[in-house]
């Protein structure tokens, strides 16, 4: 098969590396790529992955198979649909499917008609309904930007001068329209939990869980992040969590959209909350987390190229996936000032110098000249592998204290009990 893989970050070198594998890969194209993706894919940084136009020519000219659709910005832009006129398998929702990342208030009410566990909520325009919904609720106070805001649109403080204020902000355009629509949320306590599953539209396969740190500092300190690091296999679940989530929350939802004429092919992740009052659904990404992908994937072994096809095609076979016994910690590595403004451009060493028993996902690098250099905010994840937890932590550390560039910084407690 000939595929093509759009997006350029960590997830996506996971992805691609784990296509390239598959033995039944002709050729794999990645738009618009990274250098890590460069040594399993021919890259073709032209074409931005949310250029629909550019994507479909792409696609077109090269006689593509399979395009897989790794970030939710091409979704959310109608990527889906596009292809899918022109004759061409993806495997990514539409844009209705993808509303449930896109629109916050829409994945509420999808929940709500399928009957799905979530928090209450209350959906603001205008910062005087802010005010009365939050005192509504108490502290802590969780307020999210309704749309896409690169994992950066939720606020959760004790403060209700701060969430009015970031309320206020998101309506006052800090993340353009995806902030114009406000939702204000019970919040939820107990342990956080990332499922995934493979949907062809009816059936739906699970994928292990992940858990995934999204504070920048340890101990959970400090502002949200897309995410600082993760760890497969999370040993505290229930024992039937994956089973419960399948049967109670992503059946439903593909129920609820197929019935209201919108079936959802390609990844779906549920966010859970463990409460005690068992487990409720956070929110739904329309693709594969990140950096979850890079913890979740290298412990699949069976291959993932048919397992996508089979997808796009409506087609999946019901059964269990098979997975390795080895843990997987991946640790990343970010610029200083991230999650806000960073400086680009500065020489990444000691790469050569990692483990056999880390795998390297690149996420914000380009290259210069003969020097890879960062070139965003999250730049590399390190991810170990080993017989356990404590064998794969310790090796993606070494990695993290092994590989350098000016202002890195990183979690030291990814993993740790």
């Amino acid at each position: 098969m000939r595929v093509l893989l759009l997006g350029g970050g960590g997830r996506e070198h996971a992805i691609g590396w784990k296509l390239a594998a598959s033995p039944h890969l002709e050729a794999l194209l990645a738009a618009p790529g990274n250098p890590g993706l460069g040594a399993v894919a021919e890259v073709v940084p032209s074409v931005p992955a949310d250029d629909v136009a550019a994507v479909v020519r792409l696609a077109e000219e090269r006689a593509v198979d399979l395009v897989v659709v790794g970030p939710e910005a091409p979704l959310a832009a109608g990527i889906g649909d596009a292809l899918t006129d022109r004759g061409i398998a993806v495997f990514g929702p539409t844009a209705s499917g993808a509303r449930l990342e896109s629109s916050k208030a829409h994945a509420k009410e999808v929940m709500r008609r399928a009957g799905v566990a979530t928090g209450e909520s209350v959906v603001v325009t205008d910062v005087a309904a802010a005010r009365k919904a939050l005192a509504g609720f108490g502290p802590p106070y969780v307020v999210k930007a309704d749309g896409l805001a690169a994992g950066k649109g939720v606020l959760v403080t004790d403060d209700p001068a701060a969430a009015e204020a970031w309320a206020r902000d998101c309506i006052d355009g800090r993340f353009g329209e995806a902030g114009s629509v406000v939702v204000i949320e019970e919040h939820l306590a107990g342990g956080e939990v990332s499922v995934f599953a493979v949907c062809d539209g009816e059936r739906a396969l699970s994928l292990q869980p992940a858990r995934d740190y999204k504070r920048l500092g340890d101990g959970d300190t400090g502002p949200n992040t897309g995410g600082m690091g993760c760890y497969s296999p999370v040993d505290d679940l229930p024992p039937d969590l994956v089973e419960h989530t399948m049967a109670r929350v992503i059946g439903p939802v593909l129920a609820t959209l197929a019935a209201a004429g919108t079936p959802y092919r390609g990844f779906l992740y549920a966010g859970l909350m463990l409460t005690t009052d068992g487990p409720k659904v956070l929110e739904f990404n329309c693709r594969l987390g990140d950096p979850e992908t890079q913890v979740v994937l290298p412990r699949l072994e069976d291959d993932l190229l048919p397992l996508l096809a089979d997808a796009a095609a409506g087609r999946l076979v019901p059964g269990a996936l098979r997975w390795s016994d080895r843990a997987a910690v991946d640790v990343v590595l970010a610029s200083s000032g991230y999650p806000g403004a960073v400086d680009d451009g500065h020489t990444i060493t000691g790469l050569d110098r990692v483990g056999d028993d880390v795998l390297v996902f690149h996420a914000g690098t380009r290259a210069d000249g003969d020097r890879l250099v960062t070139a965003g905010g999250r730049v590399l994840n390190l991810v170990g592998l080993g017989a356990d937890l404590a064998a794969s932590r310790a090796a993606a550390y070494a990695a993290a204290e092994t590989v350098d560039f000016h202002g890195k910084q990183y979690r030291k407690d990814i993993a740790d009990g």
